[in-house]
């Protein structure tokens, strides 16, 4: 689908689980039409619990509930949640499951994230049902009214149907998609779009940001949990701060899922410091967020703008083109900023060799992983 701008939207910024998870499960609560999601991560916890609920409620009131997860990121949903929730009538696939197939294929996931209910709303973010986006990860969602929400509606549809999203073997009652709806238009609604990935094959998302950091003139600050970037995305970065423009990062600080992806992300400071790139590591929890902020235009979704990401999964993001919004994810920004600690240039040249080495080994592991391209 080629990304295409939309007037008229309306753009509600969710920083934090305890705003876009109530606002989530609220819009469930209230559908009556029907109810779209598409997750990579699905657990089996509290979360998931309440997730799980909300949908056989929506199921319970007569409302088909389509529910789409990833493979390989709902191996931890146990099997009786998901007998439970087909029991109860949800329409449950899964995309890609793993398999004695090509390593490529495996390789390849659904890493989208979408809540799209009535055809009226439609949720997107970096958000999954697993317990640790209740306490332990900070995260933000968009809510998104509109006419760009038939378009995240799109990108549900397609991949339903499609060949690599299979029912689960104990699905006995195979529903078709219900009947497509229109979102209502609002006069001082702003522009958006949806931007998406489908790996190699497919990479607006990636274009995208390209292009948006050639056209910034004032500002381009970046949040991302897992900072391991292409070399072309570093290149572009460096340039712009060598320009003059603020560019900063905001990435995870010690407390990090995977630490060996930071050591090796951490390889590229002191190139980027040296170019006069602004890093920010953010202490209180491991940030989970990714959204971009590029003068007046702001990118939310699920795309980490790593090359893992960006060669293996499919991604989705809204971008939006709105002062208002803007000004709210500046102010998101700074606030994180103020939570973490800025690299120092001079001290990072200076660090020891134990940090030397685990930037080279976590590295050199990186390279190798990645040849697997």
């Amino acid at each position: 689908m080629s990304p295409k701008w939309r007037d008229s939207n309306r753009f509600t910024l969710l920083p934090e689980a305890s705003r876009f998870l109530p606002a989530m499960l609220g819009a469930i609560h209230h559908a009556q039409h029907y109810v779209l999601v598409e997750l990579y991560l699905m657990e089996s916890g509290k979360l998931a619990d309440q997730v799980s609920e909300a949908l056989i409620k929506a199921v319970k009131r007569g409302v088909p509930v389509c529910l789409l997860l990833d493979g390989f990121g709902s191996m931890g949903l146990a099997s009786e949640d998901r007998h439970r929730l087909m029991q109860a009538g949800v329409q449950l696939r899964f995309f890609n499951p793993l398999g004695f197939h090509s390593l490529a294929r495996n390789l390849s996931r659904d890493h989208r994230k979408i809540v799209v209910v009535d055809g009226e709303v439609a949720f997107t973010g970096g958000f999954g049902a697993v317990d640790e986006f209740l306490d332990a990860w900070y995260e933000i969602a968009v809510q998104v009214e509109g006419p760009v929400v038939a378009d995240w509606e799109a990108l549900f549809r397609r991949l339903w149907r499609s060949r690599l999203a299979r029912p689960d073997k104990a699905q006995t009652r195979i529903q078709a998609l219900p009947d497509q709806r229109t979102s209502p238009s609002y006069a001082d609604g702003a522009r958006g779009r949806v931007v998406s990935a489908r790996g190699y094959r497919y990479q607006a998302i990636r274009y995208s940001l390209h292009q948006r950091i050639g056209q910034t003139r004032q500002r381009l600050w970046l949040c991302t949990p897992y900072f391991v970037p292409t070399f072309r995305l570093r290149r572009r970065l460096m340039r712009a701060a060598k320009r003059g423009i603020d560019v900063r990062l905001l990435l995870p600080g010690a407390q990090h899922d995977h630490p060996g992806v930071r050591y090796a992300g951490q390889r590229f400071y002191h190139a980027m410091l040296k170019s006069g790139v602004r890093i920010y590591e953010f202490k209180p929890s491991f940030i989970h967020a990714k959204f971009v902020l590029a003068d007046e235009w702001v990118s939310i979704g699920s795309c980490n703008f790593d090359h893992w990401n960006l060669h293996w999964n499919l991604e989705a993001n809204q971008e939006v083109d709105d002062p208002r919004l803007a000004q709210q994810v500046c102010e998101l920004f700074e606030r994180h900023f103020a939570a973490s600690d800025e690299v120092d240039a001079a001290k990072w040249a200076a660090r020891p060799l134990r940090q030397r080495a685990k930037e080279w080994l976590y590295g050199l592991l990186d390279a190798l992983v990645m040849r697997l391209k």
